[in-house]
């Protein structure tokens, strides 16, 4: 039997490509002038295949310009273990941060585009999706980086973390607009949790330290991902300073958290939280279905899906309430990234068979149906050069035919989710994770 994640609109692609003058639909508005860069796991041919989040990651690019389409093509990222077959694990039991898959992001820093997976190092790539190599900010970075970091749309900073399977678990880490590494401090938590996003505002960093920990005997049995459901370990967010200073937790009701929408700080100066939530039955459901351990029991109640979810917790009174704001499936929440840290009304995601965009002023939904047998990727929000309203861009999102036929680049009006333009792909792009809009200079 074939994995799931190795099938339709998820299998690999067995090659790389390039491909000129693409095929477009509509008008592709002439300022999106630059590149959408889009990064996920691909086994090579033949290659076993343990769980959906570990092939080695490939970048699919498209250059726009000028309303044009110039080019599509896709390129597996050189890391050590795609070249070497570097092992992540050395005799020595010690660590080798370049040995990973850099499979889960791409983003643009201080004039470097940099690929993400949260086990290791990040790997540079040039603007034509070659390979420059491992980053460690000049030596300073000696943890894992995690795969969503958070730039502070006034300071230009790069706000992260990184995890660890030994302590130190969790390490937090800053970034100055220029691409220094200026800060580094451990964070105490009780254990080794996979820890996959967090969210800051103006003045805090929200973590989030929940039941899905790191399994030393699954880790030793050579299975997939090394990581379970445990109901002992509790859920809790933490809020910390961002100048300096403890973290103050507080209790929630049991869940995972994949992706965080935004956070900010409303005029009560409680801390707001937007996320895409997993019960733990839903988790159990999805963990399985990617190759993750299975927990028969816990899944038969769960759907496999997210749903947003809103947490406020209040620094004064220790407080926290929760929200669910939808009790439809959805995942890969996005925003417009100049309203990072600070107060939102639009959030986008990915549901089944749309992308849904919530306003939470109203509160309200709205939807752009994909079709018949389509499924959508993340929708990046890209702002309008001269954007009066927060929603005043567009949202760029692969979509592919589920039975593995074929992809498009899909341009939406954001404020309405009106199709704008198709760009048609040269292939199929499989399923994958994140990406990021990278302007022309």
């Amino acid at each position: 039997m074939t994995e799931s994640w190795l099938t339709g609109h998820l299998a690999p692609v067995p090659d790389e490509i390039t491909a000129t003058d693409l095929a477009v639909t509509g008008t592709l508005p002439a300022e999106l002038t630059g590149r959408y860069l889009r990064n996920g796991p691909n086994p090579r041919p033949g290659e076993p295949s343990k769980h959906w989040f570990l092939g080695h990651g490939m970048l699919h690019g498209l250059r726009l310009r000028d309303g044009r389409a110039e080019w599509y093509r896709n390129r597996w990222i050189r890391t050590s273990g795609f070249t070497e077959d570097a092992r992540f694990v050395r005799d020595d039991l010690t660590f080798d941060r370049t040995a990973v898959p850099a499979n889960t992001h791409v983003i643009a820093h201080a004039d470097k585009i940099l690929t993400l997976v949260e086990v290791g190092f990040p790997y540079e790539v040039t603007p034509g999706l070659d390979t420059v190599g491992p980053c460690d900010f000049g030596g300073r970075l000696t943890s894992a980086m995690t795969a969503h970091p958070k730039q502070d749309p006034v300071t230009g900073e790069l706000l992260f973390f990184g995890t660890g399977f030994l302590p130190p678990y969790l390490t937090y880490h800053r970034l100055s607009a220029a691409g220094e590494l200026v800060e580094s401090r451990e964070i105490e938590v009780p254990g080794p949790t996979m820890m996959h996003d967090f969210a800051i505002t103006g003045h805090h960093v929200v973590w989030l330290d929940l039941p899905v920990v790191f399994d030393l005997d699954l880790a030793l049995t050579g299975g997939g991902m090394p990581y379970r459901w445990d109901d002992g370990y509790g859920a809790r967010l933490g809020v910390m300073p961002r100048a300096g200073g403890p973290v103050r937790w507080f209790e929630v009701d049991p869940c995972y958290v994949f992706h965080v929408g935004n956070a900010y700080e409303d005029a009560a100066g409680r801390i707001v939280v937007d996320g895409a939530r997993y019960r733990d039955a839903d988790f159990a459901g999805l963990w399985a279905d990617i190759g993750g351990a299975p927990d028969p029991a816990r899944a038969a109640a769960g759907t496999e899906s997210a749903r947003l979810h809103r947490w406020t917790l209040d620094p004064a009174t220790g407080k926290v309430s929760e929200e669910a704001l939808d009790d439809r499936g959805v995942e890969f929440p996005t925003h417009n990234e100049t309203r990072t840290g600070h107060g939102h009304r639009y959030l986008y995601t990915v549901a089944d068979d749309a992308i849904v965009k919530y306003d939470l002023e109203r509160p309200s939904s709205s939807a752009h149906d994909l079709g018949e047998g389509m499924a959508a990727g993340e929708a990046v929000f890209v702002p309008a050069e001269s954007a009066r309203a927060e929603d005043d861009g567009w949202l760029l999102t692969i979509v592919s035919d589920r039975a593995g036929q074929g992809s498009e680049l899909r341009v939406l009006n954001a404020a309405d989710l009106s199709l704008t333009a198709t760009v048609h792909l040269p292939r199929r792009v499989p399923a994958g994770f994140h990406g990021s809009w990278i302007p022309d200079a």
